[in-house]
């Protein structure tokens, strides 16, 4: 099993790397980051911006492939991903932003995958009952809609709740209330009111998603061949389902998570913007928005690196599910 895992490791870390190249030299291609240069007023001399560039990597006299290589050369050797046009280390500003990211990353998708799947085999076991149609219309509703529709839909529930008490008892712009101060359980209090809607609009999304696969994958279950073993052998069908169907029906499920979560990390992209979290998200969109080359090869770089981990966790899972791929 270990060496299972660590080949599929090392073929998701090399996908990786290429895409990250990739971003680099399409970024490179497209992107004009003289132009944060070129509209200053008054416009700096010419001799000034081409060393800023080149400070950047990205001058325009030096192929993309040679910048590609120089920026490679940094990264294995330096662990620098080079800097921003507003001159700060790219590394540091992921460090800054990622752990803002990683907590409604982790927490929606643990969460909105655990529920979906419970509500797929509730689902499959019930189907077409009144609980697995409302399930069922529930999930194609969150799933068609876009996932900052969804969180503004919850803002404003959140502020006709507010209003409705006179109490702002949910707070969702931001991270944090600014200055505030207090014990450790005041600070932690405030983060996790903040951290609600868009947590709570990641797991509405992921679980739609979960659900629909799930039931799906658990109607096939339900007719097979050893559940029907089961049952004849004196089995109850609850402990049937649950100690035979659905550990079969979650194997499928750990590929899913694997191509999901690149889907997740877009989705909070956008729910950073949408609640003011200074996130990778926000800084994705300003390497777009300031044409910065370096700024979104590391934004690829460190998507790539979840779906990575996420890739390999779903390799464990299934492993630990499917005993044929242990050997």
């Amino acid at each position: 099993m270990t060496l299972y895992v660590l080949r599929r490791f090392v073929n998701y870390a090399i996908l990786s790397l290429i895409a990250t190249c990739m971003a680099y030299v399409l970024a490179s291609s497209i992107f004009r980051p003289g132009d944060a240069f070129y509209g200053r007023n008054p416009r700096p001399p010419q001799s000034s911006i081409d060393a800023s560039l080149a400070q950047l990597g990205q001058s325009p006299d030096v192929p993309v492939i040679a910048r590609l290589w120089h920026w490679l050369v940094g990264l294995f050797t330096q662990g620098s991903l080079g800097i921003t046009i507003g001159k700060q280390p790219v590394v540091e500003e992921i460090i800054a932003r990622s752990g803002a990211s990683l907590r409604l990353l982790l927490i929606g998708s643990l969460i909105g995958a655990v529920v979906g799947v419970l509500l797929g085999v509730w689902g499959a076991v019930r189907q077409y009952r009144a609980s697995d149609q409302i399930v069922t219309y529930g999930s194609f509703l969150i799933f068609a809609t876009p996932t900052f529709v969804v969180g503004v839909l919850l803002m404003i529930g959140a502020t006709a709740l507010n209003n409705s008490i006179g109490v702002q008892l949910i707070t969702f712009t931001g991270e944090y209330s600014a200055g505030i101060s207090g014990s450790w359980w005041d600070l932690t209090l405030d983060r996790a009111v903040h951290l609600l809607l868009p947590t709570l609009a990641l797991i509405l999304m992921s679980a739609a998603s979960y659900s629909r696969y799930q039931r799906s994958v658990m109607l096939d279950v339900l007719g097979a061949d050893y559940i029907r073993t089961a049952r004849s052998k004196g089995l109850e069908r609850g402990p049937a389902l649950f100690r035979h169907g659905v550990r079969i029906a979650l194997i499928p499920m750990s590929t899913f998570f694997a191509y999901s979560f690149g889907t997740l990390v877009a989705g909070s992209a956008m729910l950073e913007i949408v609640f003011s979290w200074r996130g990778m998200g926000q800084f994705l969109l300003q390497a777009v928005n300031t044409n910065d080359v370096n700024a979104a090869a590391g934004s690829t770089l460190f998507v790539a690196i979840l779906v990575l981990l996420s890739s390999t966790f779903s390799e464990i899972i299934y492993a630990a599910l499917d005993p044929r791929v242990r050997s």
